[in-house]
């Protein structure tokens, strides 16, 4: 087993710029996978924003994640709906669109669906 690990969100392994500079997915690599700092600035949608840059109809990554900062109100492609805030944890699976509510950036940590979020 290997020692202890430490990394920093002030130096990430990549960084994911979005689409009209509505934020980014700042990656670090941590041995068994990736886990992402997300930042949706107001305005930021999934259809507009990140679905230009890897092509599906839908987000088709899975998330499961922590809300630090903003609101962000989530659609799933069969209607379910719900919105996530400060403190929230989220389960969110593939098939669905999202948007930042109000003027505050969405922050959010994810723990699995960053290694291939925004990636084209």
């Amino acid at each position: 087993m290997a020692g202890l690990v430490r990394k920093s969100f002030t130096s990430p392994a990549e960084i994911r710029p979005f689409q009209a500079d509505k934020g980014r997915m700042e990656l670090l690599e941590l041995g068994g996978g990736s886990v992402g700092r997300a930042t949706f600035e107001p305005g930021w949608r999934w259809s507009a924003h990140v679905k230009p840059i890897v092509g599906t109809d839908s987000c088709q990554a899975s998330h499961v994640a922590y809300v630090i900062a903003g609101r962000m109100h989530v659609v799933m492609d069969d209607g379910e709906e719900a919105e996530f805030g400060p403190g929230d944890c989220m389960i969110c699976p593939p098939g669905h669109d999202a948007w930042v509510l109000g003027d505050t950036p969405c922050i959010m940590i994810d723990w699995q669906g960053a290694t291939h979020y925004a990636k084209g």
